[in-house]
């Protein structure tokens, strides 16, 4: 439930609590590397679950269907963390932030759900048990995920988003890279089972940093620590189920948000395409072995991280948020004609390893150059539960691109998935270049007399 606090409230430039370090709210160098390095662990187990685990099922005979039933168990818990929003906007301590508490258990519960996969280990045959698997992982990595999601949205600056959207998105596919090189060489050395077990150390790693570690000065470092809520979230935080559900309708149903929604869902239907289509093709056209999928897979990631955090924010501050989604989604655009016109050449290594690097950047570019235009959306009252349903449908395009790989023979084979993407890529870009998308965070208060666009989509400059 929501922490109430009496007595004095701690203020929030400053504060009688002694502290190791500044609070998030005090430090933009710390805010940018705390969402940065818990984005890293969210990447950890997205790297196992995604990459090296369908890698070692291909390598060892499962066919796309086991493959997509997989992965499609494995994503729906993204689908569903609206769920997750809610109860978190709703119930927190908030003696130690609005999203710490949250942050710390749902990385205490990753870590013990993967020790446990460790002791099980299933085999390739056990689809239904490593569907589980991902499945119960995922969703204690999704309410990580909105924690963090929410914190950000909570402390940061205008000025900073393109950048922590940057180093957010860039952090994830970094993790993904580790942890996809990492579990692929262990599974190939040890088996799945060291794979989990190597996955919890690296996230018990950042789970130390954020025990360290306050969101504003004044609060509580762990429960029976001394310290307490500040004015600045005691403000907004909300304590009946009622405002929280009429202020997301209020803010989700705005004509620009609900136009915004077909961006969120083809980003997320590509990544499900792809990962499922990536160790098919290496596997059944190229003839890469397991390691080889996972040393290629892990290479893109990072550098799609070190894109992200460099040419994403980057381009992001000097083109706005909405030139740089046209322009990714114009060389998303170009990648899927390729692959849809030159099938013959995907047992080409050289060839498929650039489809690889290429499309996993292009991923992190697309995320990182349209995070901004969500958190602008948002109200700041409900701002965990409104940015989970941008990221919920996204995510639920994942496990719509995992049902259509599921499909593929029925539709002409894995080639006419990538048509349909190019398809709806020409879709997206026409959706970016007609609408007017906020460029600053929308006031929720003066909303309702804004301006429009042919009578529908707010101009907010």
């Amino acid at each position: 439930m929501v922490q109430e606090v009496s007595g004095t409230v701690a203020g929030d430039e400053g504060s009688s609590w002694p502290s190791l370090r500044p609070a998030l709210a005090q430090s933009r160098k710390l805010r940018l590397f705390s969402v940065f390095i818990l984005y890293v662990a969210q990447g950890v187990p997205i790297g196992l679950f995604w990459f090296a685990i369908p890698a070692w099922m291909a390598a060892n005979g499962a066919g796309a269907a086991d493959v997509a039933f997989v992965l499609g168990l494995t994503a729906l818990p993204w689908s569903l963390k609206l769920v997750n929003g809610f109860i978190m906007d709703r119930y927190t301590f908030l003696a130690m932030g609005r999203r710490r508490i949250w942050l710390i258990g749902a990385q205490l519960v990753m870590i013990a759900l993967l020790i446990g996969c460790a002791l099980l280990s299933p085999g390739v045959e056990d689809i239904l048990l490593l569907g589980g698997i991902g499945f119960a992982v995922n969703a204690a990595t999704t309410f990580q995920d909105v924690a963090v999601d929410g914190l950000a949205v909570d402390i940061m600056e205008e000025e900073e988003r393109a950048r922590a959207s940057g180093m957010m998105f860039g952090g994830q596919a970094i993790g993904m890279s580790i942890s996809t090189a990492l579990s692929g060489a262990a599974i190939a050395a040890y088996g799945p089972g060291a794979a989990y077990l190597l996955s919890a150390l690296l996230i018990g790693v950042v789970t130390v940093l954020v025990l360290v570690s306050r969101e504003r000065p004044g609060e509580r470092l762990l429960p029976w620590s001394s310290g307490a809520a500040t004015s600045a979230n005691l403000a907004v935080q909300a304590d009946r189920w009622w405002p929280i559900l009429k202020h997301t309708f209020k803010s989700i149903s705005r004509p620009v948000s609900l136009i915004y929604l077909p961006i969120i869902m083809l980003k997320g239907m590509q990544y499900g395409v792809m990962t499922g289509a990536t160790p098919l093709i290496a596997t059944g056209s190229a003839g890469w072995a397991e390691g080889h999928v996972t040393a290629i897979t892990g290479m893109g990631q990072m550098i799609a991280g070190i894109a992200g955090m460099t040419i994403g924010g980057i381009l992001g501050d000097k083109l706005g948020a909405k030139r740089t989604t046209i322009l990714f989604f114009g060389c998303w655009l170009a990648l899927n004609s390729t692959m849809f016109l030159a099938q013959p050449l995907w047992a080409n290594g050289q060839f498929l390893t650039a489809y690889v690097i290429i499309w996993l950047a292009l991923d992190t570019l697309v995320t990182v150059a349209t995070l901004p235009i969500a958190m602008r959306l948002c109200n700041r009252t409900v701002a965990a539960t409104q940015f989970t349903l941008y990221m919920a449908l996204s995510n639920f395009g994942i496990t719509i691109g995992a049902s259509l790989l599921g499909l593929a023979d029925r539709m002409g084979g894995i080639a006419s998935l990538f048509g349909l993407l190019a398809a709806a890529n020409v879709v997206a870009i026409i959706i970016m270049l007609v609408v007017r998308f906020p460029t600053r965070q929308i006031d929720h208060s003066t909303a309702e007399q804004l301006p429009h666009v042919d009578g529908l989509v707010p101009v907010l400059n």
